[in-house]
Order: structure tokens, then C-alpha cells, then sequence
């Protein structure tokens, strides 16, 4: 069975820098594309940031580029989402996904392409 759980969120500053983690269960994580989501209240979950499954591809939201970086440690099922420079409208629940079409050159943006999805992590970012 796959679960997904995300770690790392919490209250920061504006311009400050958190990590989040996603650990994956079960099995074929090396073979499957990877996504991070964020939902804010009031609005649609919004894609952020993908990673291939062998890590040569990543793509990012116009909205996080040059801040955020996605990556992730096959020998570990763990994909990694570190962001920096956050800014208050970074504020939202983190949603890793998983997308087990196997062997993607790119990871999706839609969430619809993806079949699992952790519990989230709340990002707050105070001005």
C-alpha cells in the first residue's frame, strides 16, 4: 500500500527558508514522477514544483522559480521540497503527490494526472 507523509512545515519569517520532506511507501517509488501541490483557504490546489523519477527533469510554478528547489533520494523513497526567500503568499497546506505511470521525462502539472497524495503540511509565512 503507498502512503505518502510530508514533514518539515511550521511558522517562519518572511525571507526565511524551510525544508519539507515527503517519505513514500510501498513499492516502484524509483520508477514514479513526483509532485508538490499547495492549497491556500479559499482557493484551488495550485502546482508547485515536479521531479522525474531518475531527477533530470524538474519543473517549476512561475510563482517559485529561483526560490524553490525540488528533489529527491531514490535510495531513501523521499522527495525533498527546500524553499527559500518564502514570502506570506507562500502560506498554505504542502501536498506531496505521486504519479505511478512509470518512468515520466517530465512530472505533471494537473493533479488529476496523480494517483496518491500525502496528509499535508501547513506553511506559514509571516510578514
Amino acid at each position: 500500500q503507498v502512503q505518502l507523509v510530508e514533514s518539515g512545515g511550521g511558522l517562519v519569517q518572511a525571507g526565511g527558508s524551510l525544508r519539507l520532506s515527503c517519505a513514500a511507501s510501498g513499492r516502484f517509488f524509483s520508477r514514479d514522477a513526483m509532485g508538490w501541490f499547495r492549497q491556500a483557504p479559499g482557493k484551488e490546489r495550485e502546482f508547485v514544483a515536479g521531479i522525474s523519477w531518475d531527477s533530470r527533469s524538474m519543473n517549476y510554478a512561475d510563482s517559485v522559480k529561483g526560490r524553490f528547489t525540488i528533489s529527491r533520494d531514490n535510495a531513501k523513497s523521499t522527495t525533498y521540497l527546500q524553499m527559500n526567500s518564502l514570502k506570506p503568499e507562500d502560506t498554505a497546506v504542502y501536498y506531496c503527490a505521486r504519479d505511478t505511470a512509470r518512468y515520466l521525462t517530465a512530472a505533471p502539472a494537473s493533479p488529476f494526472e496523480y494517483d496518491y497524495w500525502g496528509q499535508g503540511t501547513q506553511v506559514t509565512v509571516s510578514s
